[in-house]
């Protein structure tokens, strides 16, 4: 359904001739006080009205398919001069507010006008619908909506059960039936992205035939939910669940903007959605997007409704910090969110979110994927990051944003910051540490405080993707085909603790040294180089799978070694960037910023220069690039 028509625009054509006939009731009525306000005129004659219009109108929801609805209407007078002394006339406009009310399943052929008053410009309308007649329902009724929708249909959901004892759940089936809802199941169209209509008309349907493979017409009767059956085979039980939700909600919500549409286009009968939770339509109009906001922002409202759910999320809490000797809560995060996902019936992603809803923030660093791995949890201070900012990147986007962004490239120029685990940790060794193997990865104390040690990033969804979904999709890091831009964010600042900031300057103070001993010799840099990093060539060729008298030919040749070889070497050391990039350039294998494999190398020796070589040489392959 593509809602672009006016409740307005339907009321000035249905009741033009009512409304005028009020008007002239109304200047009969107060013809005296209207010619008290004239300027122009000595004494008024003849008062016709020329034309009226409708202003404004608002609706107040009332039950079943009825409204109350107030017509703000400007009347247009030509006033002549009444004094045959005079020749003048006089135009005057002035409002009035008729208020009206009627049911829409009879397109308000009952409609009655209770009330025809002076406009003052006040309307106290208490259950708002716009103009589509879709209501109005700011971001801070959403809960209470919710309840008001549990409290009709299920009002079980809302007890919050005794300590061991699970919640209880919205059932979407007996929902749906309590609605007077019916669910079918059948592929809706050929590529699946479609994954549920409700009907609010019987109709004759085209929906896609598995058997044939075309779209054939079925009849499918009001009040009808129907759900693609691959929903149950591709998808989760939480979101097929969802989705029936979703639908109600349409049919709980949405009806009059139905019946509205439905006065201008008799041959609507559903309002369909996407797998991606945009509503179809090939001109997306604005009441549609918020008929679909509205539904995916009270359907997980209403199965996982606030009280019983933080009452169950608390309790999952304590045992699992009890039954694990957690320190951390995010550590036990990932084993309530699985919990409550099956408690309440929902997705994961679906448990995630409602959490960070309900101010458990240590779920926001949760069930993270990029790059084909998990990232294991984390947590930070509260308030420290926006929902639209990270401290999780990808490869690419940390490479990019060095590229580009100046203030990020001063930051880890020099080795400060290593990029670890998806993520631009301080290289201290609080925050780092090492396994049996060499590899890198966060210290537990790191995990618990990114925002002292970690640089944080903007975000910004940058494909096709309806506002409302990006709450979901900033904090379900998965893989899909959600794009983002990715920003450093240079306002942030980290603030690692000062012991750690002074030992990583002591560190800095031994690189200096070593840098000024440098010579452009390439042997006597060599042979330095070892010394410190207590190896021999021999040593140095097994690390990198060369051998010895080849790295000594190639030290005591005239010719330059290949930048990969050079590479090789600076890796197998395990150089920092200011030591590195005189050891290249001695090599006469200055990087070319204008090859990107080369650039790859180059971002590689600034920010895995610590790590084993396999590791290395798996971040350069990810980007096609081989050592």
């Amino acid at each position: 359904m593509v809602v672009v028509h006016s409740f307005k625009d339907y009321v000035a054509k249905k009741f033009g001739d009512k409304l005028w006939e009020v008007a002239e009731r109304y200047l009969n009525d107060n013809k005296d006080s209207i010619c008290d306000e004239l300027c122009k005129i000595h004494c008024a004659g003849e008062m016709e009205i020329s034309d009226i219009h409708v202003e404004h109108v608002w609706v107040n929801d009332m039950p079943g398919m009825k409204i109350q609805f107030d017509v703000a209407l400007s009347i247009l007078l030509e006033i002549s001069e009444g004094d045959h002394h005079y020749d003048n006339s006089e135009e005057k406009t002035i409002w009035i507010m008729i208020q009206c009310i009627g049911d829409l399943a009879c397109e308000l052929n009952d409609c009655k006008i209770y009330s025809v008053t002076e406009y003052n410009g006040k309307n106290r309308v208490q259950h708002p619908l716009d103009d589509t007649l879709v209501p109005y329902i700011p971001y801070d009724k959403l809960e209470m909506e919710a309840k008001d929708i549990l409290n009709e249909y299920y009002p079980e959901a809302l007890q919050i059960t005794p300590n061991g004892k699970p919640p209880v759940w919205v059932d979407p089936s007996v929902l749906a039936k309590r609605m007077g809802l019916t669910i079918k199941t059948s592929r809706i169209n050929e590529d699946a992205t479609v994954f549920g209509q409700i009907y609010f008309e019987a109709t004759d349907a085209e929906l896609f035939d598995v058997d044939s493979m075309h779209n054939k017409r079925f009849q499918i009767d009001a009040q009808t939910i129907v759900v693609d059956p691959e929903m149950f085979l591709l998808r989760n039980l939480g979101s097929v669940n969802n989705t029936i939700v979703h639908e109600c909600v349409h049919w709980r919500e949405h009806r009059k903007a139905f019946l509205l549409e439905r006065l201008f286009n008799e041959e609507i009968s559903c309002i369909s959605c996407e797998v991606v939770g945009e509503a179809i339509s090939p001109a997306a109009k604005k009441a549609t997007e918020i008929m679909e906001r509205q539904a995916n922002q009270l359907a997980p409202r209403i199965q996982m409704p606030e009280g019983p759910f933080r009452a169950k999320a608390n309790e999952c809490i304590g045992v699992y910090m009890r039954s694990t000797n957690a320190k951390h809560v995010v550590d036990i995060m990932e084993n309530v969110i699985r919990e409550l996902e099956r408690d309440f019936g929902v997705s994961r992603q679906a448990a995630k979110i409602r959490l960070v809803e309900l101010g458990f923030d240590e779920a926001l660093g949760t069930f993270t994927y990029i790059d084909g791995h998990y990232v294991k949890p984390y947590g930070f201070s509260k308030d420290s990051i926006k929902l639209n900012q990270t401290f999780t990147i990808s490869k690419q986007d940390a490479a990019i944003q060095r590229f580009v962004n100046p203030e990020l490239k001063a930051l880890t120029n020099n080795g400060d910051y290593l990029f670890i685990d998806n993520h631009y940790v301080y290289n201290a060794p609080l925050y780092v540490t090492e396994d049996e193997n060499g590899r890198l990865g966060l210290t537990d104390y790191a995990r618990y405080h990114m925002d002292e040690c970690c640089l944080a990033f903007d975000m910004k969804i940058t494909s096709n993707v309806e506002s409302a979904c990006h709450t979901a999709c900033y904090l379900n890091r998965e893989p899909s085909n959600i794009t983002f831009d990715i920003t450093y964010h240079n306002g942030y600042q980290n603030a690692p603790q000062e012991r750690q900031i002074a030992m990583r300057q002591k560190q800095q103070d031994e690189w200096i040294a070593i840098r000024r001993q440098m010579t452009d010799d390439p042997e006597q840099c060599m042979q330095l180089l070892l010394d410190w990093r207590e190896m021999n060539l021999t040593d140095l060729g097994l690390k990198i799978d060369r051998d010895a008298k080849t790295i000594s030919r190639t030290l005591k040749s005239k010719t330059n070694p290949k930048v990969e070889t050079a590479a090789l070497i600076c890796f197998g050391l395990n150089l920092p960037p200011m030591i590195s990039d005189k050891l290249m350039e001695v090599f006469g294998c200055k990087l070319s910023p204008i090859d990107q494999r080369q650039q790859w190398i180059n971002e590689a020796l600034h920010v895995k220069y610590p790590e084993p070589l396999p590791v290395i040489r798996e971040y350069l392959a990810s980007f096609g690039v081989e050592l």
